[in-house]
């Protein structure tokens, strides 16, 4: 574990000693590469670079705000009983399928405003949302954040760090399950789309329904606080309503779909 990465010699009146935070940069790199890899991905689909340029920012943007929203939610009670803790949120990540949904639904937004090829756009950009999660996951194992239960296996880790409990609550000098790169792991398996039939939406669908099990298996093994609806977690409960409508998703658009250039020549034609 090492939440800062780098502490400056300077200091700044009222704020005091500059600290350059792992989490921080692991976070910025995540959307960095993310975007990176679905510009080329969308370089070989021919769609519009300076609009999937465009899309990326406002799905960069979105994600920051939902994930940050669905925090505010889940851990509502927290921030009614002391309301200094807001300040506290602008520098926590926040909960990962709070940035997907509203993420989502403003991509959805963007590529109806713009006429981009819905399906072909969102397979050229998932791979690219599971290469960021995997390196925002590395940011929460260095931070200490998203920590699992305490456990006996093998491969369980041990936090020491007194910044990590005074900032996220990390148990210290307890063996615990490694859930942030548990998922991780399990990001990384989707960054490649799988073989078997093309067709446009596959990936996309494919990646929300892989996600969905592993992340309610992940919560299982996790030991930190995320708020719960009846007996299951936030992201559980997520996971449930989003497997299902991802396998209607994938039988649908399988069955009804001309294949990779059919939703492209459709787009061409209208234009």
């Amino acid at each position: 574990m090492y939440p800062r990465l780098l502490e400056l010699p300077w200091t700044i009146p009222h704020f005091g000693t500059i600290t350059i935070y792992t989490y921080g940069v692991l976070l910025a790199a995540a959307y960095l590469l993310g975007l990176q890899l679905a510009l080329v991905r969308a370089k070989a689909r021919s769609l519009d670079p300076t609009r999937v340029m465009d899309l990326g920012i406002y799905i960069i943007i979105s994600a920051l705000v939902g994930a940050k929203l669905l925090l505010l939610v889940t851990d509502f009670q927290t921030f009614r009983s002391n309301p200094a803790e807001l300040l506290n949120l602008m520098r926590e990540g926040g909960v990962f399928y709070g940035g997907l949904i509203v993420a989502v639904i403003v991509a959805l937004w963007y590529i109806r405003r713009v006429k981009l090829p819905l399906w072909t756009t969102c397979d050229a950009f998932a791979p690219g949302i599971a290469l960021g999660h995997v390196i925002g996951r590395f940011g929460c194992f260095f931070a200490g954040c998203c920590f699992g239960k305490p456990t006996n296996v093998p491969w369980a880790i041990t936090f020491t760090d007194p910044f990590a409990a005074a900032n996220v609550g990390t148990p210290l000098n307890v063996a615990l399950h490694p859930t942030q790169l548990y998922e991780a792991g399990a990001e990384f398996l989707l960054v490649t789309e799988k073989s078997g039939r093309k067709f446009s939406g596959r990936t996309f669908w494919l990646y929300m329904l892989l996600y969905a099990i592993s992340r309610y298996i992940i919560e299982i093994y996790r030991g930190d606080e995320r708020g719960a609806i009846g007996p299951f977690s936030t992201s559980q409960f997520i996971s449930l309503v989003l497997a299902p409508l991802a396998i209607v998703m994938l039988v649908y658009l399988g069955r009804f779909s001309g294949g990779p250039a059919h939703e492209g020549a459709r787009s061409r034609s209208a234009a």
